[in-house]
C-alpha cells in the first residue's frame, strides 16, 4: 500500500545485519539496519504470521527480496489507477511515522514520486495531513513522539505541516489541503482531541500556502450534523459506508439511511454556511472484524463484493451529491493481480 512504502524504502536501502528479538509465534522482530532500528510485523508489511515466518526461517535475502517486491508493486497499483483506470481526482494520505520516522529526519521520496507522477497527467490530488489521516490505527505518530505530552507532540505536528505545505504548495496537483481526518470523530487509537489545536493547524496552512488553497475538513457521514466541519473548512468532506462489521454488537451491520439521509443534511450545510458537501470516503472495499491482511477473501466479500460495489455506486447517486472519492483502489487491484478476479477493477473503469 501507498501508505507503507516509506518502510520499504528506508529497508530496502539498508542491510539488515541481524535478528535483535525473535519472539515467536508472535512474529514481532525488530531488524536493525544501518541507521536505523525498524520495526517489521505482519501488519506493516502486509503478510500474515504464517507467511512471515517462512520468509524468516528462509534467509534474510529473501526478506530483502519481499520487499523491494512489494514495493515496487506499490507503484504499479499507483500507476495502474492513473492510467488503467484513468483517476483524474485523488485522495492522498500522509501518515506522519512514515515521514518522520527519526526525528528531524523526513522522508519524502516515494510522495515526491506520488506528486510528480500526479503531476505529469493533470491529475489533482487533496493531500491529507496531520496526526489523524487515515487508515487503522488512524492517528500516526511516530514511535519516538508517543512519550512527548500533548504541548510538544502538538509543536511537533505543526512543523510536520510546515513542511509538507511548503515542499508542495507549489505544485500544480495538489488541489486542496484536508487538515487531519475526522478528527473528532470517536474511531481509531488517538491520544487526545483538540479543538483549539485544529483550527492552529489550519491556520498555519492558510498562512504558508501562498496558493491559498481550500481546505477540506471531514466528518462522519453518518454519526454527525456536519456543523464543525462547516465552521472549520471551506469544503465538508463527508463518508458514507453501507456494510460494516460492528464490533460493539459483535455481527455486520447494513446501515438503514436512505440517501435523502444525506441529501437533506448537504442542503442545510449550504443554506447555514454556503458550503459545499463531497464524499472524501464512498466505502468500495471490505471493512470486517479483522484488518484485509488477517481476513480471508471470504470474510471480506460479505461486506464487499460486486454486488455491493454496484449498490453503493448507485446509492451515492441518488444522494443527490455530484463528487466522491473511493475508498479501496488498492483492494481492487490486489483483488485483479492477487486473486484473480478482475470485475471491480473493470466496474471501476467505468466510473472515472
Amino acid at each position: 500500500r501507498g501508505t507503507l512504502i516509506h518502510h520499504y524504502k528506508a529497508n530496502s536501502e539498508g542491510k539488515l545485519l541481524d535478528c535483535k528479538t525473535c519472539s515467536l509465534p508472535e512474529a514481532n522482530f525488530k531488524f536493525k539496519t544501518v541507521d536505523k532500528i525498524v520495526n517489521i510485523n505482519d501488519g506493516e508489511l502486509s503478510m500474515s504470521n504464517k507467511e512471515l515466518l517462512a520468509v524468516l526461517k528462509g534467509s534474510l535475502p529473501t526478506l530483502m527480496e519481499y520487499v523491494k517486491t512489494t514495493a515496487a508493486l506499490t507503484r504499479a497499483n499507483y500507476l495502474a489507477l492513473l492510467d488503467d483506470l484513468k483517476v483524474k481526482n485523488l485522495k492522498l494520505i500522509t501518515h506522519w511515522d512514515l515521514i518522520e520516522g527519526e526525528r528531524d529526519k523526513f522522508y519524502f521520496d516515494d510522495l515526491d514520486w506520488q506528486v510528480k507522477e500526479a503531476e505529469d497527467r493533470d491529475v489533482k490530488i487533496i493531500l491529507v495531513i496531520g496526526l489523524k489521516t487515515g487508515r487503522w490505527p488512524e492517528c500516526h505518530a511516530p514511535e519516538w513522539a508517543k512519550n512527548l505530552n500533548q504541548k510538544e507532540q502538538q509543536e511537533r505536528i505543526l512543523n510536520l505541516l510546515e513542511k509538507i505545505v511548503l515542499r508542495y504548495r507549489d505544485s500544480k496537483a495538489i488541489f486542496a489541503w484536508q487538515v487531519e481526518n475526522e478528527p473528532f470523530f470517536p474511531f481509531g487509537e488517538c491520544q487526545w482531541k483538540d479543538k483549539d489545536f485544529v483550527e492552529r493547524e489550519i491556520n498555519l496552512v492558510r498562512t504558508i500556502d501562498s496558493q491559498k488553497r481550500q481546505i477540506v475538513f471531514t466528518d462522519s457521514g453518518e454519526g454527525s450534523f456536519w456543523f464543525t466541519a462547516s465552521k472549520l473548512g471551506d469544503i465538508v468532506g463527508i463518508t458514507i459506508y453501507k456494510k460494516v462489521w460492528f464490533k460493539e454488537l459483535n455481527t455486520y451491520v447494513h446501515y438503514p439511511l436512505p440517501p435523502v439521509f444525506y441529501w437533506r443534511k448537504a442542503v442545510l450545510i449550504k443554506k447555514i454556511f454556503n458550503k459545499r458537501v463531497i464524499v472524501t470516503e464512498l466505502q468500495a472495499e471490505p471493512w470486517g472484524p479483522k484488518l484485509l491482511y488477517d481476513s480471508p477473501l471470504k470474510e471480506q466479500e460479505k461486506t464487499m463484493n460486486l454486488e455491493q460495489f454496484k449498490y453503493n455506486i448507485s446509492f451515492a447517486k441518488k444522494t443527490g451529491l455530484n463528487e466522491f472519492y473511493l475508498w479501496g483502489g488498492e483492494w481492487w487491484y490486489w483483488l485483479k493481480e492477487k486473486q484473480g478476479k478482475v470485475e471491480i477493477w473493470e466496474e471501476a473503469k467505468k466510473l472515472f
